[in-house]
């Protein structure tokens, strides 16, 4: 029998016994299963869009459409297929769902998508922007986190405020109902009537549909509920990237969240040539938070091979399973929190005044050096932070209420704690002065927006988020106590949890403790004396790889000089490694020494040649000495290794624009929008182009999008308003700092001593 004969049978078998395995299933269940033999096309279709109509109108009618007629769903980037609203009914429940696909109702049911409004933190941030706005401002959150209220029409005034599909958040037939997305993000996506089913013809069936007839057609089924892009990032960027536009803030665009960007810049997609380190394959959204696993308990139809993609979505929501009791989906996410995500090194010791530009020197790196100290000597450790396993920052910018930190602490032979930055105070709250890995979002009052209130930002004051693939240096500075002391211990864990102390608070109307994370951490141990080296750790990265993060975190410290020594080191200990010259030069590039970063590029070249990288900066070099047509060159060859690659497109774009070849530098920059539509570089340039190539409405699209999106420049009055007034946050806005552990503390407690952890053991 030929093969191809024989697979058709197998499958068509498969197929029968889950035929026979679902309607048992269903039987027990009390569930009619009668099997048609056909599902027939017919009128039902017209009669569909004809009921679809007379909702819509009846709607409309009482619907505040404060953002236009034409724009239901604004300040939301969401609609439907037809621009009509769609009846809440037609939305099967995640229960229906869940008769056949188990296995995925109970993990969605863990998840955050399930739980996505209806949450108490969350309910209290929406209603706090109805009470100062309107109900419909709320279709900007609604979009993603309650897209049935805001198709259905029921986010304006006067309308039900008891809703049964709310309980279901973001429910399994909104996402497979999504007929297509774009990357702007806020909901950028075209919801559809739900069809479980698609009739002979391959049209959507948007009645309700018995168990039985999807059973007698699996296939149509599946046509019904899987779209290609499903599997994508792209399909996840319509809410997992997000911004504040003008109709929600009466200000001005401002970018909120950029997940899908990040990711698409990262090494983990593999689409852009300029990340420090290359992966081996590429990673979606998918591949990270829907990992397939083994279904174990409840039988699943969209299980392949036994591995079902799972519908947990593991992240970093740890307040979800607290609240509602999901111990193992709280379970997972902290084993996701603690694998591979970051990197903790205790990396080198600065001796002495060097961190205010003496001449102490540097003890690096930890472990592989013999180094002697003396009893009262100044340190500073340094601390080099690498989110290796994220394929976006840390935290994501605009999460301003999300709380992640470095606790760093102090201790002596017996335990005791001297020392200790990253504490939580008594009431909950974040040490003062600790390290942390967020922003803060400052009001025209020049005050924070404790409560999310990103409605009312104007600009954020810092930003200490830790891109993919980068590593951020962080120093902590004390005097080494007397030899009577003995040896000490310093430890730097990173740790988080879902939401800062007061969030959580104002979210739940009473104190309420939330889990915290230990994700990684790590230390050492210093003598009064000599101290020898220690043996690696299995876990602890490479010699070359130690000092190579220490120079991506120099640099993005703008501490550039220290940048290229770091990454002189790698070369010495890596001479075959290509990206140790390019890394110098990049360095060289930013401190606008471009005619020193030309040989350390040949260099990388000569080792690795037609390096995308080494190229595409070396076509930088090139357009700063006036050499127009090897830059063109060079980025041309980037584009073709990276054709997803926006940075190349852009740079390429400008070369041409600079040579008056408009139409070819149009081109580039079209380009750019496809992979972001919001690119301000795009906007300014393409508002030029258009104009002089006479395409005037265009040009003027492209110049009122530059000007609503491109910063404010009087909004950095506000955020030197709040950083004045707070200065106990204010060294946290300067990219070089120290915490001085030896300083005294001052907090909204009162004074604390000076090693305020002395008592605590």
């Amino acid at each position: 029998m030929p093969k191809s004969t024989l697979a058709s049978l197998l499958e068509t078998a498969q197929r029968a016994r889950i035929v026979r395995a679902l309607a048992a299933l269903l039987l027990l269940a009390g569930l009619c299963v009668a099997i048609p033999s056909a599902v027939r096309a017919g009128s039902e279709a017209d009669t569909a869009a004809a009921a679809r109509t007379s909702y819509s109108e009846k709607i409309a009618m009482k619907y505040n459409d404060h953002f236009g007629e034409k724009a239901h769903f604004l300040p939301s980037n969401m609609t439907t297929d037809t621009g009509e609203f769609i009846d809440p009914k037609s939305f099967p429940s995640a229960q229906y769902c869940g008769h056949c696909h188990q296995e995925s109702h109970k993990e969605w049911r863990e998840s955050a998508h399930s739980n996505s409004n209806r949450a108490p933190w969350y309910l209290k941030n929406v209603n706090l922007l109805t009470a100062e706005k309107g109900v419909e401002f709320t279709r900007h959150c609604e979009g993603c986190h309650d897209p049935v209220a805001v198709v259905a029409g029921n986010l304006t005034q006067g309308s039900e405020k008891r809703r049964p599909f709310d309980a279901d958040g973001v429910t399994c037939s909104v996402c497979h109902s999504i007929q297509k997305v774009d990357t702007r993000g806020t909901g950028s996506y075209v919801l559809g009537v739900p069809a479980v089913l698609v009739d002979e013809n391959g049209v959507g069936i948007t009645r309700p549909v018995s168990d039985g007839e999807i059973l007698a057609h699996l296939d149509r089924h599946s046509a019904a509920v899987m779209k290609p892009f499903y599997r994508t990032s792209e399909y996840c960027s319509s809410c997992h990237k997000a911004a504040l536009p003008r109709q929600l803030n009466d200000y001005k665009w401002q970018r909120a969240i950029s997940l899908y960007d990040e990711w698409q810049n990262s090494s983990f997609a593999k689409q852009s040539p300029l990340p420090f380190y290359v992966k081996d394959s590429v990673s979606t959204c998918q591949t990270c938070h829907m990992q397939r696993e083994s279904t174990r308990l409840l039988p699943d139809p969209g299980a392949k091979n036994g591995q079902l993609a799972s519908h947990r979505w593991l992240g970093a929501n740890t307040i979800v399973p607290k609240f509602y009791g999901f111990d193992e989906q709280s379970a997972r996410i902290v084993k996701f929190l603690q694998t591979s995500v970051f990197n903790v090194d205790l990396f080198a010791l600065e001796r002495g005044e060097v961190a205010n530009g003496g001449a102490g020197g540097v003890v690096a790196p930890l472990g592989l050096v013999a180094y002697s100290v003396k009893p009262g000597e100044l340190l500073t450790a340094d601390v080099v932070i690498q989110n290796k396993g994220i394929a976006h920052s840390h935290v994501p910018e605009q999460r301003d209420m999300y709380e992640s930190w470095v606790d760093f602490t102090m201790k002596d032979a017996a335990g005791k704690t001297l020392h200790e930055s990253g504490f939580l105070k008594p009431n909950g709250d974040l040490d003062d002065r600790a390290h942390s890995f967020t922003n803060r979002l400052i009001s025209p009052q020049g005050t924070l927006n404790a409560d999310h209130q990103v409605w009312n930002t104007r600009i954020v004051a810092y930003n200490n988020t830790v891109q993919s693939g980068r590593s951020q240096l962080v120093r902590y500075s004390f005097h080494m106590p007397d030899a009577a002391v003995g040896p000490i211990t310093i430890t730097a864990t990173v740790k988080y949890r879902r939401f800062d102390q007061h969030f959580i608070d104002f979210g739940m109307g009473k104190h309420y403790e939330q889990p915290v994370i230990d994700m990684a951490s790590s230390s050492r141990t210093i003598a009064v004396g000599e101290n020898r080296p220690t043996p690696p750790g299995a876990a602890e990265n490479k010699e070359w790889m130690r000092w190579n993060n220490y120079g991506i975190a120099l640099l993005d410290a703008q501490q550039y000089a220290a940048s290229v020594a770091a990454f002189e080191h790698v070369a010495k200990l890596r001479p075959d490694y290509a990206d140790a010259y390019t890394n110098q030069a990049i360095v060289e590039i930013q401190w606008e020494k471009y005619s020193e970063a030309r040989p350390h590029l040949e260099q990388a070249l000569t080792l690795s040649p037609g390096n995308a990288r080494a190229l595409y900066y070396r076509a930088l070099v090139e357009r700063n000495e006036g050499s127009l047509d090897a830059a063109i060159a060079d980025l041309q060859l980037v584009v073709r290794a990276f054709p997803r690659s926006r940075d190349a497109h852009r740079e390429l774009g400008f070369s041409f624009y600079q040579q008056h070849k408009y139409p070819m530098a149009r081109a580039e920059y079209l380009e750019v929008q496809s992979i972001d539509p919001d690119d301000l570089a795009a906007h300014y340039i393409l508002s030029i182009l258009y104009r002089r190539l006479g395409e005037k409405e265009k040009a003027t699209q492209e110049a009122a999008m530059f000007a609503d999106q491109k910063d404010d420049p009087t909004a950095s009055t506000y955020a030197l308003d709040f950083l004045r007034k707070h200065t106990e946050v204010a060294n946290e806005s300067v990219v070089w700092h120290a915490h001085e552990l030896d300083a005294p503390t001052v907090n909204v407690n009162g004074p604390l001593p000076t090693a305020f952890s002395a008592t605590q053991n």
